[in-house]
C-alpha cells in the first residue's frame, strides 16, 4: 500500500452562519458541520484517491464521535486520532462578509491538547507527506507537538506542507505568530498561504513579489499564494510569481476552498515526485477550490478527482 498523506492538527465543528448575515453581530442561524483545516485536507486527499491519515484530538462528546465516524466513512485512517475525556470538541464560527470572503472565530477545546505522545503514535516516518497548520501553534502542548512533527518528518526525509491559516483572535499580535513560526520555516517543503495571511503577518503592503522573495529567503522549495476569487500565484520562470486568474463560479460558501486547494497541490507534488509546481498543477488546485466554493462546506463540499476533471474539461 502507498504511504499516506498525514494531516496533523485541529478537527472541529464549524458553526456556519446560515442566514447570510455578514458578521456574528447580526447572525441568528448557524449550521453545524465537520471541519478544521487539517481534517478538511485529510478528507480532500482521500477524495482525490490517495491514502490519507489524520492525527488530532476531539472531546469525548457527541461532536467528537460524529467527527471520528465521518473520517472513518471517508476512508481516512484515524489510528492517531484521540478523544480527550472531560474536554469539549473545538468549535469554529464561520461567516462570509459582503464581498464573499470567509472569516472565522474559534472556541478552542480539545484540539489544543495534541501532544508529543500523539506525534509518536502517528508513524510520521511512514507518511508520503505531512500537512500542518498554524492554528495548533497558538497553544501548548499542541505547539510543541507540531514542532516535533516537523522535526520527525525532516529526520525521515518526509515532505512538510505548512498551511498558514492566520486566525487573529488566537494571537496577541503578529509578533507572537512570527515567533511560533520561526522554528518551522527551515523544515518546510511546501508553504501554502493566502495574501490575507501574509498581510496579517507582515503588514498590509505585502504583494506576491515580496512574499515570494521572503519565502525564498527561508529556502522553502515550493510555495503557492491564494487570494480567493482574485486568483492565485505559483512559481514561474526564475521562481518569480506567476498569476492564475480564478475560475468564474457562483460562490455559495468559501469554507474549505483553501483546504481543497492545499490537498490538490500536495497530490500533484506527490505525483511528480516533488519536482515543482507548474501551471497545470495550479489549475488543478484552483479547480478544486472553485468547486468547493460552490457548495455548502466544509467537508461536504470537497471534490473528487473525477469532479475536478469534469470541471476542467468544461472550463
Amino acid at each position: 500500500m502507498s504511504r499516506p498523506v498525514l494531516a496533523i492538527g485541529e478537527i472541529l465543528i464549524d458553526l456556519i452562519v446560515s442566514d447570510d448575515a455578514p458578521s456574528l453581530e447580526t447572525a441568528n442561524s448557524f449550521s453545524a458541520r465537520a471541519g478544521g483545516a487539517p481534517a478538511n485536507v485529510a478528507v480532500a486527499v482521500a477524495r482525490l484517491g490517495l491514502p490519507s491519515a489524520f492525527c488530532g484530538v476531539t472531546g469525548d462528546d457527541p461532536f467528537g464521535r460524529r467527527l471520528r465516524d465521518l473520517l472513518r466513512l471517508e476512508g481516512v485512517a484515524i489510528d492517531a486520532m484521540r478523544e480527550a475525556s472531560g474536554f469539549a470538541t473545538t468549535l469554529a464560527f464561520a461567516w462570509k462578509d459582503r464581498s464573499g470572503d470567509g472569516h472565522f472565530q474559534l472556541v478552542r477545546g480539545a484540539d489544543r491538547l495534541l501532544n508529543a505522545g500523539d506525534i509518536e503514535h502517528a508513524a510520521i516516518a511512514e507518511a508520503a507527506a505531512i500537512v500542518v497548520g498554524s492554528v495548533s501553534l497558538s497553544d501548548e502542548p499542541s505547539r510543541r507537538a507540531i514542532e516535533l512533527a516537523v522535526e520527525k518528518a525532516n529526520a525521515a526525509n518526509v515532505p512538510v506542507c505548512l498551511d498558514l491559516n492566520v486566525r487573529p483572535t488566537l494571537w496577541p499580535g503578529s509578533e507572537a505568530l512570527d515567533d511560533a513560526l520561526a522554528p518551522l520555516w527551515r523544515g518546510v517543503t511546501l508553504l501554502k498561504l493566502s495574501l490575507d495571511d501574509a498581510r496579517l503577518l507582515y503588514g498590509p503592503d505585502q504583494d506576491a513579489e515580496t512574499i515570494f522573495e521572503w519565502v525564498g529567503g527561508y529556502g522553502i522549495p515550493h510555495v503557492v499564494l491564494t487570494d480567493g476569487r482574485r486568483g492565485c500565484w505559483y512559481p514561474g520562470p526564475d521562481r518569480a510569481p506567476a498569476h492564475l486568474p480564478a475560475f468564474h463560479v457562483q460562490p455559495v460558501e468559501p469554507t474549505g476552498a483553501g483546504d481543497a486547494f492545499t490537498a490538490a497541490i500536495v497530490s500533484r507534488l506527490i505525483a511528480n515526485d516533488w519536482e515543482g509546481i507548474g501551471r497545470e498543477d495550479a489549475l488543478f488546485a484552483a479547480a478544486a477550490g472553485a468547486i468547493t466554493a460552490t457548495r455548502e462546506g466544509a467537508i461536504d463540499s470537497l471534490p473528487t478527482r473525477a469532479e475536478i476533471a469534469r470541471f476542467l474539461a468544461r472550463a
